[in-house]
């Protein structure tokens, strides 16, 4: 399936239907007085988060979404039914802002959650609701009121703890293979991935977190040179970014630096907030490195880096350093957890060891 991360749909709630002018007409009962019932309302427009979903593409070719009318209001009492509303599934992550103004309007980001984001109009009152004891035959009703139109925006941004980065052919989908549940295409050349893959990756009993796979970025990414740029977005949620660099290079002549600090760069350029994010350098393919030349060129690239923050030495064909590197993540990515859960204040009478408090503190 294509992976599509945007898209513009145009929807339209159903109209309320309108209220009825009508009187009892009965053998024997001259005037019977009013009967005309109300309107139905106008179905509704719904979106829910499908956790089945990954994608925007069945709303880049179907952009028409219109909910049904509510029927009118009819004589003998009968109120009109209420249009059949309709529901939409978007993956989890999707940002629904306003396709004019750019407003972000709603946000799914549990699944199975739902949004209303376009109300059904009202029905119409028929005659029977003006019904008093000094206008027994009125004969006023309403109009159905309009259901909200609206043209909207669709943006998936992925939800995942942990993103890679790097360049093209750094090893991020061997990684994220050995690690994970996930199957991304992997081959001897640059821009084998196309589009984000998310994996799963199991720490211990109920400990996972997700990590996602980017296409490799190059230098001018952020004025969109290559296909990195296009995906930026899904790093956004992130807590952790993985800067994954490959140090045994096809070529001999690339300053595998150069190429480090370029991503960085490019990072900058997109999202100052992007570039803030605690970032880890992990240094890939160290099994293509001889065992007595390692440690020298670990060294020399970290001084010449200039890299403050923690370093990890890994081999993803191999799986070296791989585990240890996944169980820092789930700490890392746990404590930042806590850190966010809201604080609550606690009366030291019932904080966990203090005593029973007293029944009766007057007495």
């Amino acid at each position: 399936m294509k992976f599509v991360d945007e898209a513009y749909i145009d929807i339209s709630a159903g109209d309320g239907g309108a209220g009825c002018v009508s009187f009892r007409h009965e053998k024997y009962k001259e005037f019977g007085g009013p009967n005309g019932g109300d309107g139905g309302r106008g179905g509704h427009v719904f979106a829910v988060a499908d956790s089945n979903l990954n994608t925007l593409v069945d709303y880049r070719f179907a952009r028409r979404y219109d909910a049904k009318r509510g029927e009118h209001g009819m004589g003998s009492d009968m109120f009109g039914a209420a249009g059949d509303d309709i529901t939409l599934k978007m993956p989890v992550g999707t940002i629904i802002s306003d396709a004019e103004t750019g407003e972000v309007l709603f946000e799914l980001l549990q699944p199975g959650e739902v949004i209303t984001i376009a109300k059904g109009g009202d029905g119409g009152f028929g005659n029977l609701r003006f019904k008093s004891a000094i206008n027994r035959a009125p004969r006023q009703k309403t109009p159905g009121w309009p259901g909200e139109k609206r043209n909207l925006k669709l943006e998936l941004k992925v939800l995942a703890d942990v993103g890679l980065l790097g360049m093209p052919n750094a090893g991020k989908s061997t990684f994220i293979s050995a690690v994970s549940n996930a199957r991304p295409r992997i081959a001897d050349y640059p821009f084998t991935t196309l589009h984000p893959n998310l994996g799963v990756v199991r720490v211990g009993p109920e400990q996972s977190f997700v990590v996602a796979d980017l296409p490799g970025l190059i230098e001018g990414a952020a004025e969109g040179a290559g296909l990195g740029h296009q995906f930026l977005r899904h790093l956004q949620r992130t807590r952790l970014l993985l800067h994954v660099v490959d140090m045994a290079p096809f070529d001999e002549g690339v300053d595998t630096v150069a190429q480090a600090k370029a991503i960085v760069n490019e990072l900058k350029k997109y999202d100052e907030e992007l570039y803030k994010k605690p970032r880890w350098l992990v240094l890939n393919k160290l099994d293509m490195v001889p065992t007595d030349e390692r440690a020298a060129l670990i060294k020399d690239f970290v001084k010449r880096y200039k890299f403050k923050g923690p370093v990890f030495e890994i081999s993803a064909l191999t799986r070296e350093g791989c585990e240890p590197l996944i169980k820092e993540i789930y700490k890392h990515i746990k404590a930042q957890q806590i850190a966010e859960m809201p604080h609550v204040e606690v009366d030291p009478r019932f904080a966990p060891g203090s005593a029973e408090p007293d029944a009766n503190p007057a007495a």
